[in-house]
């Protein structure tokens, strides 16, 4: 048997990546989210686009969570954070698209950038971390313990 040629083995190899997309190759559809808080031991809850909580915590804490949430659809997020003492904050974690996605020009042909990359949701990518910073509550005469009121006439 003779060896294949180095034109049928480049062929075979343009021919494998065509039918590929390029960010499913270099990349990801899920990614690891750090999510912290200042103060930290906050309490997080993180809920998808359709409603469902997805993930809870407490601060510091690393997540990992799907960028696409479907067909040319990336995922958003809330980030719902609460401490004892602290004003609840809420923030939104939304995907964009990942600079790999834009090598289909090149390597992944039609098929990468219309099909593969967007049906997998590696076209995708969530930033590598999200931050809250928590206020101090403001403390009411009703709530504040071993306060006493004084009432003039």
């Amino acid at each position: 048997m003779r060896p294949a040629s180095p034109l049928k083995i480049f062929l075979f190899a343009i021919a494998a990546f065509a039918v590929t997309g390029c960010a499913s190759i270099v990349s990801d559809s899920k990614y690891p989210v750090a999510v912290t808080s200042s103060p930290s031991g906050a309490a997080y809850e993180i809920v998808n686009e359709g409603g469902v909580s997805v993930r809870s915590g407490v601060t510091p804490d690393e997540v990992t969570l799907r960028a696409g949430a479907g067909y040319f659809d990336g995922e958003k997020y809330t980030v719902t954070y609460r401490k004892d003492g602290y004003t609840s904050s809420t923030q939104t974690l939304e995907s964009g698209i990942d600079g790999w996605y834009w090598g289909n020009i090149v390597i992944g042909g039609l098929i990468g950038m219309l099909i593969v990359d967007p049906a997998t949701g590696a076209m995708y990518t969530l930033p590598e971390k999200i931050n809250s910073t928590l206020t101090v509550a403001p403390v009411s005469a009703i709530s504040a313990v071993g306060q006493s009121s004084v009432q003039v006439q």
